[in-house]
Protein backbone atom coordinates (compact mmCIF):
# COMPACT_ATOMS: atom_id res chain seq x y z
CA UNK A 1 0.00 0.00 0.00
CA UNK A 2 1.08 3.04 -0.96
CA UNK A 3 1.48 6.69 1.39
CA UNK A 4 0.58 9.63 -0.39
CA UNK A 5 1.14 13.29 1.38
CA UNK A 6 -1.92 15.77 0.52
CA UNK A 7 -2.06 19.08 1.82
CA UNK A 8 -5.31 20.88 2.52
CA UNK A 9 -5.82 24.75 2.31
CA UNK A 10 -6.86 26.04 5.50
CA UNK A 11 -8.99 28.48 3.91
CA UNK A 12 -11.03 25.78 1.46
CA UNK A 13 -10.38 22.15 3.42
CA UNK A 14 -12.15 20.45 0.69
CA UNK A 15 -9.52 21.16 -1.72
CA UNK A 16 -6.87 18.90 -1.29
CA UNK A 17 -3.19 19.34 -3.60
CA UNK A 18 -0.06 17.67 -3.57
CA UNK A 19 2.60 20.38 -2.94
CA UNK A 20 2.83 22.45 0.21
CA UNK A 21 3.70 25.86 -1.71
CA UNK A 22 0.27 25.13 -4.22
CA UNK A 23 -1.51 24.66 -1.06
CA UNK A 24 0.05 28.39 0.43
CA UNK A 25 -0.45 30.04 -3.32
CA UNK A 26 -4.11 29.11 -2.75
CA UNK A 27 -4.86 30.27 0.60
CA UNK A 28 -2.73 33.62 -0.44
CA UNK A 29 -5.20 33.81 -3.34
CA UNK A 30 -8.23 33.03 -1.56
CA UNK A 31 -7.12 35.80 1.56
CA UNK A 32 -6.28 38.10 -0.88
CA UNK A 33 -10.35 37.61 -2.19
CA UNK A 34 -11.32 38.20 1.14
CA UNK A 35 -9.97 41.20 1.38
CA UNK A 36 -11.04 42.53 -2.39
CA UNK A 37 -14.64 40.99 -1.53
CA UNK A 38 -14.74 43.25 1.36
CA UNK A 39 -13.22 46.40 0.02
CA UNK A 40 -15.41 46.35 -2.84
CA UNK A 41 -18.45 45.73 -1.09
CA UNK A 42 -17.36 48.94 1.20
CA UNK A 43 -16.44 50.89 -1.51
CA UNK A 44 -19.88 50.10 -4.24
CA UNK A 45 -23.07 50.12 -2.36
CA UNK A 46 -25.68 47.41 -3.22
CA UNK A 47 -22.98 45.09 -4.51
CA UNK A 48 -24.28 41.89 -3.28
CA UNK A 49 -21.92 39.30 -1.32
CA UNK A 50 -22.20 37.09 -4.06
CA UNK A 51 -20.85 38.86 -6.83
CA UNK A 52 -18.24 40.21 -4.56
CA UNK A 53 -16.67 37.25 -4.17
CA UNK A 54 -16.81 35.77 -7.72
CA UNK A 55 -15.29 39.74 -8.70
CA UNK A 56 -12.44 38.89 -5.96
CA UNK A 57 -11.60 35.60 -6.51
CA UNK A 58 -11.32 36.54 -10.24
CA UNK A 59 -9.21 39.63 -9.62
CA UNK A 60 -7.28 37.59 -7.15
CA UNK A 61 -6.83 34.73 -9.80
CA UNK A 62 -5.53 37.21 -12.28
CA UNK A 63 -3.34 39.39 -9.61
CA UNK A 64 -0.57 39.85 -11.86
CA UNK A 65 -2.72 40.83 -14.87
CA UNK A 66 -4.26 43.27 -12.92
CA UNK A 67 -1.08 44.56 -10.65
CA UNK A 68 0.45 45.69 -14.14
CA UNK A 69 -2.69 47.34 -15.34
CA UNK A 70 -3.03 49.14 -12.33
CA UNK A 71 0.92 50.26 -12.36
CA UNK A 72 1.28 51.48 -15.57
CA UNK A 73 0.13 49.06 -18.52
CA UNK A 74 -4.03 49.05 -18.90
CA UNK A 75 -3.86 46.97 -21.91
CA UNK A 76 -2.58 43.78 -19.77
CA UNK A 77 -6.14 43.58 -19.40
CA UNK A 78 -7.44 42.64 -22.80
CA UNK A 79 -5.46 39.13 -22.62
CA UNK A 80 -8.45 38.94 -19.51
CA UNK A 81 -10.85 39.95 -21.70
CA UNK A 82 -9.86 37.75 -24.81
CA UNK A 83 -9.73 34.63 -22.48
CA UNK A 84 -12.49 31.92 -23.33
CA UNK A 85 -11.78 30.40 -19.69
CA UNK A 86 -12.76 32.50 -17.26
CA UNK A 87 -12.32 29.76 -14.57
CA UNK A 88 -8.56 29.69 -14.23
Amino acid sequence: MAVEIVYRSSRDPEQLFMDKAEADRHDKMLELAETLAATLQAGVPGLSERHAEEVSIYMARHREVFAKAFKSSPDALESLAQSPDQSE
